[in-house]
């Protein structure tokens, strides 16, 4: 099973959504814009995929900087993801092969393995 935490609008998200259906799978896709994340699910992503609130912070198009985001701690940047979706950097993938922030794409295809 593959999921895809996947923003219909961003260009890169669509096209990791591609090369996984190119893969032969059939995605659970999760529009994180509408569904939001909770704390806890957040965790446990960034856990699995070895990385901080901090790696993961999406600055581009978003008001990260003026909210005094970038170099804030963890706890501080989970809250404000949790609160506004957007913040977070995607497309985030879950498959047999680990949990991946998709940027470059190309680190899909580490979600593959079995």
């Amino acid at each position: 099973m593959i999921t895809i935490y996947h923003k219909t609008t961003c260009s890169t998200s669509r096209k990791v959504l591609q090369m996984i259906r190119e893969a032969g799978f059939d995605p659970q896709v999760i529009d994180y814009m509408t569904t939001g994340w909770t704390r806890a699910q957040l965790l446990g992503l960034l856990a699995a995929a070895d990385l901080t609130p901090a790696q993961v912070l999406r600055v581009k198009g978003t008001d990260a900087a003026a909210r005094g985001l970038i170099g804030a701690d963890a706890d501080t940047i989970l809250a404000a993801m949790v609160e506004t979706p957007i913040l977070v950097e995607r497309p985030i993938v879950c498959g047999p092969g680990g949990v991946r922030l998709c940027r470059p794409v190309e680190l899909v295809a580490e979600t593959f393995a079995r």
